[in-house]
């Protein structure tokens, strides 16, 4: 007897073994056709136990993946966000993807999944969108569900896959706008940060291109600028309270072009810096983030987070690799044409002087750092190994790891600036 099976929900109930005592009757002794009839009547009987026993797996009180309808299921399957959330983001995702740990920083309950997914760059691919509202082929969430994506694994990780029938509503969701869930918010609420990237207290190795915030409601984006929207470095102590702050000058700031949802300081022309760093989002004072009945943001927003590692800057490799590895009784100057001493690594200052469009000594067709061209930096086939003549560097080892050597890479591509 096969157990009662809603779609979704896999139960069994464990098999019923019933005694059935037939007092006064000797089986040996029995006719063949009496033995006939009582088996009969025990088989009958037992069948019916069974099937009583299965009678739990109803499924009643559970959506259709099995979850109780307290947690927001019972929600039929179509292209919209709140479908998707009950059927999709919840039975399948959020057992990872939510709270402050969260994989790739991507939270999927409902009260985070449309402004961490729309118009979002993904982390494993940045120049792809998780969610690219109109174009469900170009947005890392679908790449991500049918096994397509550039980088990891399948979602959910380790499977069972998505069935592509469900996928196509997620698709068409997208095509269609990728809209948010239609709630009413009372008139007068104040909009909420419900998201931030970096994340709150998060320490990152690299400096990020962009910090988002995210918000439980759209925003007028003509209050969306660089006074209400802010970032702070701290001089290097951590703390934002000694007076030598420093203010970070962004790129831009705006409003998202793609969710009404999302601001974005654009970093990507501040030179990276290891540093701790304070976000500030105003709902008071003079300037201030309104939602688009002009409510004020819900008081100030501060949270901050930290850069910690090498940075694609000459100081930052300096500090890093090339004070206490490199000059370190080897190339510790004064700068001439006798190696190691002769490159001179021992500050930032002769750094530049002994390595920026300086022909090597072993390879004199070849710079040492050929400004914009890592490929064919000579710096770089030294510490990878390449080099046609010489020992690889740092000399001996341990060698330099390939992340250290390609935050190298990028500070040579991008000009070897000083």
């Amino acid at each position: 007897c096969e157990p009662f099976e809603t779609p979704g929900v896999h139960t069994r109930q464990p098999r019923t073994r019933l005694r059935i005592p037939i007092s006064g009757v000797n089986i040996k002794k029995m006719d063949r056709s009496r033995h006939k009839r009582y088996s009969g009547i025990l088989l009958l009987v037992l069948l019916c136990a069974l099937n009583v026993a299965c009678a739990p797996g109803s499924g009643e009180g559970l959506d259709l993946s099995g979850r109780p309808l307290s947690e927001g299921g019972d929600v039929p399957l179509g292209p919209n966000l709140a479908s998707i959330q009950a059927n999709v983001f919840n039975p399948s995702c959020i057992v990872c993807h939510a709270g402050a740990g969260a994989p790739q920083g991507l939270r999927l309950d409902a009260a985070n999944s449309f402004t961490d997914l729309v118009g979002v760059p993904s982390r494993q691919a940045s120049s792809v969108l998780r969610v690219s509202p109109g174009n469900p082929g170009q947005s890392y969430l679908i790449q991500k569900l049918e096994g397509s994506a550039s980088a990891g694994d399948q979602m959910p990780l380790g499977g069972p896959p998505i069935p592509q029938a469900t996928i196509d509503f997620v698709r068409q969701w997208i095509t269609d706008g990728a809209l948010p869930v239609s709630a009413t918010v009372p008139s007068g609420t104040p909009p909420v940060v419900v998201s931030l990237t970096p994340e709150p207290d998060q320490v990152i190795p690299t400096f990020p291109a962009q910090i988002i915030a995210g918000f439980d409601q759209d925003i007028d984006a003509s209050t969306v600028n660089a006074v209400t929207f802010g970032l702070l470095a701290s001089g290097g102590d951590g703390s934002f309270s000694e007076g030598n702050e420093a203010p970070i000058t962004a790129t831009s700031v705006s409003l998202s072009g793609i969710n009404a949802r999302l601001a974005v300081m654009d970093l990507s022309g501040v030179s990276p810096l290891e540093d701790r760093f304070q976000v500030t989002l105003r709902g008071s004072g003079a300037n201030i983030i309104l939602n688009l009945d002009g409510v004020a943001l819900d008081g100030n927003f501060t949270a901050q987070f930290e850069v910690r590692g090498i940075q694609a800057t000459l100081q930052s490799i300096q500090d890093n690799v090339f004070t206490p590895i490199c000059s370190s009784g080897c190339h510790t100057g004064p700068p001439g044409p006798s190696l190691p001493a002769g490159m001179d690594l021992s500050s930032a200052m002769a750094s530049a002087l002994s390595l920026v469009d300086i022909p090597s000594l072993e390879q004199p067709g070849i710079l040492r750092v050929a400004s914009g061209d890592a490929a064919n930096s000579y710096l770089i086939q030294k510490v990878e190994g390449t080099a046609l003549s010489g020992e690889r560097m740092p000399l001996g080892g341990p060698f330099l790891d390939q992340a250290t050597i390609d935050t190298i890479r990028t500070w040579i591509d991008q000009g070897a600036k000083p």
